[in-house]
């Protein structure tokens, strides 16, 4: 007796070991019992009756080596069988061990000598039919039978003695009994019988890596729910969703979600969904709240493409702000110091941006910074000092003359091309004052062409201008020109430009690289029409 007590004692101790150490993951069975079937399937019968108990294992954990299945039945002593099914007769518990599994759950058996017995089945779960049977000994047939739940009338038909139910839900567990009248209007009572309707699966349980991520980390969810031994292969299917309605997932069979990327925004209450594929058995888990965690921007830093110390007129500069530490949505703007203006602004999700000045001139010399503020405060960056080199030589004389020349330049050049676009004429040799009051007195230009479609090379003749400033430059003898150029090319380009300045003795002076001076002239020397 104490050995067997000890035994006993034994096993349910690794049965609790096992159930704490199960984890809570998809729809798996987690304690690996034995489990008996019942057939026929009522726990209730007739004394005399037979009934028969199979034992089926999962080959899970052995506490020793077993040839056979074993019983156990009440007090009395377990006995093994070579095969997994047991024919039983008399009324109590019963529970089965099968080879490599843990002691199943106890079935409760009655052999019941009474009139007439209500039989229910020994398993019912969610989404089954339930059939409750009212059952008379003898051969005297029931006229009519009356079912009641929780002492209500529930049904009451002369067509069919049975009970049904299409489809079982937790509610529907509660006292069943049956009443039976004979056709000798007698009146017969069964005995009330409790129906225990059990979960096809457990209420999903919502987990997360980590409730409290950083921005841009993955985050991964688990939909875990467990299944009953009896139904470990009950197929089912999960869905993730936000508080708000939004769908995270469609309905798959994985109850695994990884979301590559977290941001502030998708801070809020997560929940997940667990279904059967059949059978419309629906769950949902209680919420789970998720704090995306952003990292305020430090260390802001400005750098220039090519550095500031190699900077020259004419290139491309490329303004770089970045920053040290910082998640999500930054907004970076970028400034000049001394004239406080902003240059430019971008708003992503990165710790650096670009802004791209496509020229830049000596008058962009100066000291610039950048800022970053992703919702936790503006931070700026130290001040950069850009110096511009200008370049020597003739063509810094075109870029002075765009910078410093002005607006009066720009309108001289513009005039000058619309001239000789208008005359369409090949051979051009035009002057330009930049005096205090300077104009562009143009000659008739000549050219002329051969019957082969050769040119003619004339000398082609300017006459001076007349001075609107008495105290403007005096008037320079200008060279000849001779040039090749189709007479139905349209689009003029300056193809080369001279700066010169007479000299104390009215000699051109072509040293000179500023237009600094306001007595300079610039001689476009040679003027082509482009297709």
């Amino acid at each position: 007796m104490f050995l067997r007590m000890l035994e006993e004692v034994s096993v349910l101790l690794w049965a609790s070991l096992l159930v704490l150490a199960a984890p809570v993951s998809g729809p798996v069975a987690t304690v690996h019992k034995s489990v008996i079937s019942v057939q026929p399937p009522w726990t209730t019968v007739f004394r005399g009756e037979r009934v028969n108990l199979t034992c089926n294992g999962f080959h899970f954990y052995a506490q020793e080596e077993l040839k056979g299945y074993r019983w156990f039945s009440g007090k009395a002593r377990p006995r093994e069988t070579p095969g997994n099914t047991l024919e039983v007769r008399d009324s109590g518990q019963y529970r089965c061990q099968a080879p490599g599994s843990l002691p199943s759950n106890p079935v409760h058996l009655i052999f019941s000598s009474a009139s007439l017995i209500l039989q229910v089945p020994y398993s019912v779960f969610e989404g089954d039919e339930l059939v409750l049977r009212c059952q008379k000994r003898g051969r005297e047939k029931l006229a009519v039978v009356k079912y009641t739940w929780n002492q209500k009338i529930i049904s009451g038909s002369d067509e069919s003695l049975d009970l049904l139910i299409p489809k079982a839900s937790l509610n529907n567990s509660g006292c069943y009994q049956c009443i039976a009248f004979l056709e000798n209007a007698y009146v017969l009572r069964a005995s009330k019988t409790n129906v225990q309707i059990q979960e096809l699966f457990s209420r999903p349980k919502l987990e997360v890596t980590n409730s409290q991520p950083i921005e841009g980390n993955p985050v991964n969810l688990t939909c875990g729910t467990r299944l009953p031994l009896e139904r470990p292969d009950t197929p089912l299917r999960f869905g993730f969703f936000r508080e708000d309605g939004a769908v995270i997932s469609n309905w798959s069979g994985s109850p695994d979600l990884q979301i590559t990327a977290v941001w502030r925004e998708d801070s809020g209450s997560y929940w997940c969904g667990a279904e059967t594929v059949t059978g419309g058995i629906h769950k949902r888990s209680l919420p789970l709240q998720i704090d995306v965690q952003r990292i305020p921007v430090s260390g802001v830093f400005l750098e220039t493409q090519p550095q500031e110390d190699q900077l020259v007129e004419g290139e491309t500069l490329v303004l770089v702000c970045s920053v040290a530490k910082g998640t999500g949505n930054t907004t970076f703007s970028w400034h000049r110091e001394d004239t406080r203006e902003i240059l430019g602004q971008k708003s992503q999700r990165s710790q650096r941006a670009e802004l791209e000045i496509p020229v830049i001139w000596e008058s962009h010399a100066g000291r610039y910074y950048c800022t970053a503020d992703n919702g936790y405060g503006l931070i700026q960056s130290e001040a950069v000092n850009v110096t511009v080199r200008s370049i020597p030589g003739i063509k810094r004389g075109l870029v002075a003359g765009g910078t410093t020349g002005g607006s009066l330049s720009i309108l001289l050049a513009v005039a000058l091309l619309f001239y000789c676009w208008h005359q369409r004429k090949p051979d051009v040799f035009l002057s330009q004052s930049l005096g205090p009051a300077s104009s562009i007195p143009m000659a008739p230009l000549s050219t002329g062409d051969d019957s082969q479609g050769g040119t003619i090379r004339r000398p082609l003749t300017v006459g001076p201008p007349e001075p609107l400033n008495p105290l403007g430059p005096a008037p320079m003898e200008l060279q000849q020109l001779y040039i090749n150029v189709h007479p139905r090319e349209r689009d003029l380009v300056y193809s080369e430009i001279q700066i010169t300045q007479p000299g104390a003795e009215g000699e051109a002076n072509t040293f000179r690289t500023s237009l600094e001076d306001q007595h300079v002239s610039i001689v476009y020397s040679e003027v082509k029409t482009q297709l």
